[in-house]
């Protein structure tokens, strides 16, 4: 039962509704997700980036779970890469192997599927994740928690994940890829009006992405007998060195290292129980 715990630890404090989704939603997805990933060997995709525009500027909810699980992932003997656009590259390349960090340009639909296409021939990934990326609303546009549409400011990367069938989302709020697994749910619980429509093969929902990325890495040690999970500490470090590379506090926009109105010390509370466990 450890990984219901695990569900419920990274759903504490949460804000945005996704307490109200999960009793709507078949439980279990992180060990779910967790299988998945230990059924899979090879080279893995690792989307992320979330442009805000008040600060013209990335998120820091994203990059630190992003790089946690590549560490984790990589220590199990994957070759991981990091895919973005060129809003977030920076972010990444300053936290990660920069020649693992791969920037999908911002094309035309027609454009980017080819793209998308091409990618995966190329690299041949055996499973894509999706940590805190917008996804495609019906529409064909993203849309960000007020609604806005920020389409010119995001690459499509949705179209990864209509081309491979193995793949996990991770999202806090309804217009990420992979709630398109739950858009009916989410349309019914009044939690955002304009939900992604992209889907994934698993998905993962948590108060912030970064926190369900943590929940994946646990499971991952609980099925590993091995904890693989970053300390306190380090997941301070890591929100610090986005803010230091140009990331900002999603909510205010502000250069600080928060995530989603979270101060580092409210912040820490999901690794520290996280991390207990083991």
């Amino acid at each position: 039962m450890k990984f219901l715990e695990i569900e419920k630890i990274i759903l504490e404090d949460d804000a945005r509704g996704m307490s109200s989704l999960y009793k709507k939603i078949k439980k279990g997805y992180i060990e779910r997700s967790t299988d998945l990933i230990l059924n899979t060997n090879g080279k893995i995709f690792i989307s992320s980036g979330f442009y805000i525009l008040n600060s013209k500027s990335p998120e820091t909810d994203g990059p630190p779970g992003v790089i946690a699980l590549a560490k984790t992932l990589t220590a199990l003997g994957n070759d991981v890469f990091i895919v973005t656009d060129k809003f977030s590259i920076d972010i990444f390349k300053g936290m990660y192997d920069k020649d693992k960090v791969l920037e999908f340009p911002i094309l035309s639909h027609v454009e980017s599927n080819s793209y998308a296409n091409k990618l995966i021939k190329e690299i041949d990934p055996k499973l894509l994740i999706s940590i805190e990326r917008a996804g495609f609303a019906d529409d064909g546009k993203y849309r960000n928690f007020k609604g806005i549409d920020f389409s010119d400011y995001n690459a499509k990367i949705d179209y990864l994940f209509e081309q491979l069938p193995k793949s996990i989302g991770i999202g806090d709020g309804g217009n990420e890829i992979g709630m398109g697994n739950y858009k009916n749910e989410i349309l019914e619980l009044g939690i955002y009006s304009n939900p992604s429509v992209t889907t994934t093969s698993e998905n993962i929902i948590a108060s912030t992405s970064n926190w369900g990325a943590f929940g994946l890495i646990a499971g991952i040690s609980m099925k590993k007998g091995k904890n693989y999970l970053p300390s306190v500490e380090e997941g301070k470090q890591m929100i610090q060195k986005s803010v230091s590379l140009g990331a900002v506090e999603g909510l205010s926009g502000e250069a600080k290292p928060w995530v989603d109105g979270r101060s580092l010390d409210e912040d820490k509370i999901c690794l520290e129980k996280l991390n207990l466990l083991f």
